[in-house]
């Protein structure tokens, strides 16, 4: 294992943990098995496979098939993102603004891999929840996270596309909306790892990356219940942007970091004393 850890120096910053990764998968246990009790076993069938695969910059996850998010073990497909630490903030936020008022109704809008919506059902075990998301094949394995999880029968998994027309006709109003929307930039230089395996259509959003927030944000008033909250996922840059898009459209915004300080998700509530396409101080 040490070998695959120097192997994989040249290609990943995490080189001794991704060796660790693959050999547990390889072996058929956890991590902390192989720290534990396998650090001297003989190399197994298949961990060399499993190392190339990493060394040609394939994230671990999609060769394991498996991500943990929120404490949650997920399956994994090229078919999603990768779930990050980061986007937990989005659920923190969520968790720290409903506190005393769990809500009933809860939209994943974009749910790939069903992340954000299969963790909030477990923070508030009476909610029901609906994943949109456009890719069948993302679906899928959001409909299989929900199952092996034992949340299928709070979950539902549908198929939309909120650039199309008409999308959200019989969804009625939710009391929490979470959004991890596409919000990379075109020409954004992002690691082999994301641009060369994850699925563009997740990242990407125009040049500045703002495309999809500039068609789902006001969207949002019409899908929030009264005093519904939303919680959508940004770049580090993007805080003022989208903030400024939200009180173009009656709402109130607010930015929220992530653990490393930057700027991660914002947090968006009805602001009813505000007019339409006014500024927050102009009544």
């Amino acid at each position: 294992m040490f070998q695959a850890a120097q192997t994989l120096a040249p290609t990943s910053g995490t080189a001794r943990l991704d060796a660790e990764v693959l050999m547990a998968h390889a072996l058929g246990c956890t991590r902390t098995d192989v720290l534990l009790r396998q650090m001297d076993a003989p190399e197994p069938a298949g961990f060399a496979v499993l190392v190339a695969r990493r060394q040609a910059h394939e994230p671990v996850a999609y060769i394991t098939g498996t991500q943990e998010f929120y404490g949650l073990e997920l399956a994994v497909s090229p078919a999603v993102l990768i779930p990050r630490g980061d986007s937990e903030t989005l659920i923190e936020v969520a968790q720290r603004a409903l506190e005393g008022r769990p809500p009933a109704r809860i939209l994943d809008l974009g749910t790939g891999s069903g992340a954000l919506l299969l963790a909030a059902l477990s923070l508030w075990p009476q909610a029901m929840g609906t994943g949109i998301e456009r890719s069948d094949a993302a679906r899928v394995v959001a409909a299989g996270n929900a199952l092996r999880l034992g949340l299928d029968a709070r979950a539902r998994m549908q198929p939309g596309d909120w650039t199309k027309p008409n999308w959200a006709v019989a969804l009625g109003r939710f009391d929490l909306i979470l959004a991890n929307p596409p919000y990379v930039e075109e020409a954004a230089p992002l690691d082999p790892d994301v641009r060369d395996f994850e699925p563009a259509s997740a990242l990407f959003a125009g040049p500045d990356g703002m495309a999809d927030y500039a068609v789902l944000v006001p969207q949002l008033p019409d899908l929030l219940a009264p005093g519904g909250l939303a919680v959508v996922e940004i770049g580090w840059q993007q805080g003022a942007a989208v903030m400024a898009l939200a009180q173009a459209h009656g709402l109130s915004a607010r930015v929220h970091p992530d653990l490393a300080g930057r700027d991660r998700a914002v947090e968006i509530t009805f602001c009813p004393n505000i007019s339409l396409g006014k500024p927050p101080g102009d009544h």
